[in-house]
């Protein structure tokens, strides 16, 4: 990081001499001025971090140099010194953004602990200001890796909706990149300077999620020996980001119910009323429509929850994005571990294309880890994939009274529509009619079932009847 600057302004030339020779032995660098319209024009010519100015000048008091050099600069952190100290004083001093105050006669040293502390709050302010952009970088539009129509959807609808204040659902199988989604929502969106608050509703024990969602009063239940925030709180004025929201209890689903009708709830134990400010984004792999006819979801949740849906498509659908996801993680993964692969062969990129994926991108990252790891350099071959990447899938054998040939021959739309019903309902059968698991039987997204069952006329809790020709 490069030499903070401090300016120094005062009429006393002993107290400019004094604190130039303090805080120069401190390593800072210092600039002197003896009035404040000429701290003001080197504060304009030399950036400065830090500016100790005295209250009582001959042209411009302290607080008009404070005001006009945060003006000047944001990010100039004012200390305040005065043979006059008072109250009020300090106050409005502080008010204006004044990071101390300091009452002459003075220790020298004491001067310099207070421009320590200010030297360490800007180093710490500017890192997260750098942390903020780097995520900020990090969840651009453009960073959502793919080229493929279905994943193109997904970032089109996501520009679209990301400056909405309108609650959103992400649905799609685990390990698709649904929280990557919430994500970018988020840090595109005007509240991207506020904070994002991630909850897993199926990794926290049922009872300390009202806790961890609403937050408890001192003395609610055993061991709530102090009041804490709950995240809806801690997301104020930001985004709440809701992970596998079937797991809801209906008790939980009743309160959330009410967060997202009137943005207001009490504490666990409390009776007051807390107001929050915050955009709710859900994400679930269930079907929640199934829930909801089992009575396990509420159905008036789920309208709340489903105001803008999001399908993120599972890696098998979007086939032609797999060589730019390896590619973007050979690349990170070469830099984290210091690794030197420069690619892969064309057949072994072949089957790692041709590959299903069921674990999704999470199962492709974690391969591409591995592979990194145990290569090191070189180029990836077949030899280095596992045997389930390299097994052949099983071709079903095709009967010969499967499809009968008369003379005029037959409609071949026909007979694939066919097969096509029978495969569905075979998969809906071994689903016991539940659409979402139907869907991944058939390596299908649930959507794209649902509607070819919507024009098909079929009710899949009917899994047992016939599917019309």
């Amino acid at each position: 990081m490069s030499q903070v600057h401090v300016l120094v302004i005062d009429d006393d030339s002993a107290v400019r001499d004094v604190l130039q020779e303090t805080l120069t032995q401190e390593g800072y660098a210092v600039s002197l001025a003896s009035d404040g319209a000429a701290g003001i024009l080197a504060a304009k010519e030399t950036p400065v971090q830090i500016v100790v100015t005295d209250f009582q000048l001959p042209d411009i008091d302290g607080l008009e140099i404070i005001d006009r050099l945060t003006r000047l600069d944001a990010k100039i952190i004012p200390i305040m010194m005065t043979g006059f100290g008072t109250i009020e004083t300090a106050v409005r001093a502080m008010k204006l953004g004044a990071f101390d105050f300091i009452t002459k006669p003075f220790d020298p040293e004491t001067v310099a602990v207070i421009v320590r502390k200010a030297a360490e709050f800007h180093r710490l302010r500017q890192e997260n200001h750098l942390l903020r952009k780097a995520v900020r970088d990090q969840y651009r539009l453009d960073q959502l890796v793919g080229i493929s129509e279905p994943i193109r959807q997904v970032l089109d609808f996501v520009q679209k909706v990301a400056d909405s204040d309108s609650t959103v659902m992400i649905q799609g199988e685990s390990g698709t990149g649904k929280e990557l989604v919430a994500r970018m929502l988020h840090f595109n969106s005007l509240r991207k300077d506020r904070p994002l608050v991630p909850v897993n509703c199926g990794a926290i024990p049922e009872n300390l999620l009202e806790s961890e969602l609403f937050g408890h009063e001192k003395g609610a239940f055993t061991g709530a020996t102090h009041t804490r925030m709950g995240r809806f709180e801690l997301a104020n004025g930001g985004t709440i980001f809701l992970d596998e929201i079937g797991e809801l209890s209906l008790p939980l689903q009743v309160k959330l119910l009410r967060v997202l009708q009137e943005r207001a709830f009490e504490r666990v134990g409390g009776n007051r009323t807390i107001q929050v400010d915050v955009r709710i984004v859900a994400a679930t792999n269930q079907d929640l429509e199934t829930l909801v006819e089992e009575k396990r979801f509420r159905q008036d949740l789920f309208y709340r929850l489903n105001v803008i849906p999001i399908v993120v498509p599972p890696l098998r659908e979007r086939r032609s994005d797999i060589p730019l996801l390896i590619d973007h993680f050979l690349a990170r993964f070469n830099q984290t571990k210091h690794t030197s692969v420069s690619g892969l062969a064309p057949e072994a990129l072949r089957q790692l294309t041709e590959y299903d994926w069921p674990g999704n991108i999470r199962e492709l990252e974690n391969m591409i880890e591995r592979l990194l790891v145990l290569k090191k350099q070189g180029t990836i071959t077949t030899a280095d994939l596992p045997e389930k990447i390299c097994r052949k899938p099983a071709v079903p054998e095709l009967k010969e009274h499967f499809i009968q040939f008369n003379e005029d021959g037959i409609s071949l739309s026909r007979e694939v529509e066919q097969y096509e019903n029978h495969l569905i309902i075979e998969a809906l059968r071994k689903a016991n009619g539940v659409t979402t698991r139907a869907a991944q039987l058939l390596h299908l997204n649930r959507t794209t079932l649902v509607e070819k069952l919507k024009r098909k006329g079929v009710d899949p809790r009917s899994h047992s009847e016939s599917l019309p020709n």
